[in-house]
């Protein structure tokens, strides 16, 4: 298989795989990083990226401390974060919920709604937390920013119940890891796939997060927060 078509095919599942990203996934023999970049730019390649601004954080007024400032993270499930993005099909928003181990990066939960209210935290923290094994859970760390749904009465007892201590950041840069995750699958994937209703956006969530926690290549970001 000639090397355009297997860019053509890695492009299929990873639309929005850029470049550099795509030499490190093909190896490509007797063509270096430089050249194989230059000539997939050449052939266009490039990825265009879509800026976001619609905001999605409900400030509760509830203020819990960041435990997770200055931490070196060293292991699985010694922190989670997690954030709410949105996407617009024709105008209508749907929200997106994601909760990844700082960690490995994996995302372990999600869900997708056309609503920004509780439930759907809930439904993807209770699908991260399946994952979890209790004696982990009991040491871990959730961490987000100051949205409502974080700080709701549900939610926060599905935490004390497992003995997660809950964390929470003043500003963007607080929760950046879950923030890149947002941007990944939506820039990458989401963004370059044509979606035209909430079910779909749904299939195409699940497919991206599958490829990003089994295929994606994932730069070294040595657990430090």
């Amino acid at each position: 298989m000639d090397l355009i078509t297997q860019a053509d095919i890695l492009r299929e599942e990873h639309p929005g795989c850029g470049v550099e990203k795509m030499y490190k996934t093909l190896k490509p023999q007797h063509l270096g990083r430089d050249k194989f970049c230059e000539i997939f730019m050449d052939l266009g390649y490039r990825i265009r990226t879509i800026k976001n601004y619609r905001r999605t954080t409900i400030p509760t007024h509830l203020n819990y401390p960041n435990l997770i400032e200055g931490m070196m993270v060293t292991r699985p499930y010694q922190v989670l974060q997690s954030d709410i993005t949105y996407f617009d099909i024709e105008g209508k928003f749907y929200y997106l919920v994601f909760i990844i181990d700082v960690y490995t990066r994996e995302i372990l939960g999600y869900n997708v709604s056309n609503n920004m209210r509780k439930e759907s935290n809930i439904k993807a923290l209770k699908m991260a937390l399946k994952q979890v094994n209790p004696s982990e859970a009991k040491e871990m760390i959730h961490h987000s920013d100051r949205g409502s749904q974080y700080g709701s009465t549900a939610y926060k007892r599905i935490l004390r119940d497992a003995g997660i201590k809950l964390s929470m950041g003043m500003k963007a840069q607080d929760n950046a890891f879950a923030e890149r995750v947002n941007g990944t699958i939506k820039n990458e994937y989401l963004n370059l796939w044509h979606i035209n209703n909430l079910r779909n956006l749904q299939a195409k969530t699940k497919k991206a997060v599958e490829h990003y926690n089994t295929k994606r290549q994932h730069d070294n970001l040595k657990g430090k927060t």
